[in-house]
């Protein structure tokens, strides 16, 4: 297996339409302001969080269970920031659409700027043929608000390609969140 490099990620992303939308560099500055960059870096590519999030609330007292998750243990908010409150957690969904090629497994890791901050940023593997908006989870594991902030880079996914090809694709095995388009849920 070996990690693939910018010029992999970006033939990838215009023959195969791996990464949508996508930025073929690093953006660090919109409208000549500072921003957390995002695009393709040497060995990986820097998502982007949208505007949707879902963020945790502890008002209904309820267990945290994945196998019967409750919807109402989170908020709707729509915005260019998203403020965590202390020791909880958000969800949120990637700008970008994946589709995961079947030799690849992807790799996410929290940007350096956030992390810190003391933000972490947690996503499983996208496994080989998984497609969809990922699906993000940022932990403020502070005593104090954090801010998150849509539409810059919160997030590094990094690309590894075996040397041989999968037997089951996540495709294959009709993965239950192949195609989200949102922030999703827990599902069993």
């Amino acid at each position: 297996m070996s990690i693939k490099s910018d010029k992999w990620i970006r033939r990838m992303a215009a023959e195969h339409g791996m990464i949508e939308p996508f930025e073929p560099g690093q953006v660090k500055r919109v409208n000549g302001e500072k921003i957390v960059s995002y695009g393709t870096s040497s060995y990986g590519y820097d998502v982007r969080c949208s505007s949707e999030f879902k963020l945790f609330t502890n008002l209904n007292h309820t267990i945290v269970d994945p196998k019967n998750f409750d919807t109402d243990s989170f908020v709707d908010v729509k915005g260019d920031v998203c403020i965590i409150p202390p020791n909880s957690f958000a969800l949120a969904r990637t700008v970008e659409y994946f589709r995961i090629p079947r030799s690849v497994l992807t790799i996410c890791l929290g940007k350096s700027t956030y992390a810190r901050c003391g933000i972490i940023v947690n996503v499983t593997p996208l496994e080989p043929e998984w497609e969809g908006h990922v699906t993000l989870e940022f932990s403020n594991t502070t005593p104090l608000p954090a801010k998150i902030y849509a539409n810059e880079g919160v997030a590094q996914m990094l690309f590894f390609e075996a040397d041989e090809i999968c037997e089951t694709s996540y495709r294959d095995r009709g993965g239950k969140y192949q195609g989200q388009t949102g922030v999703t849920l827990p599902k069993i």
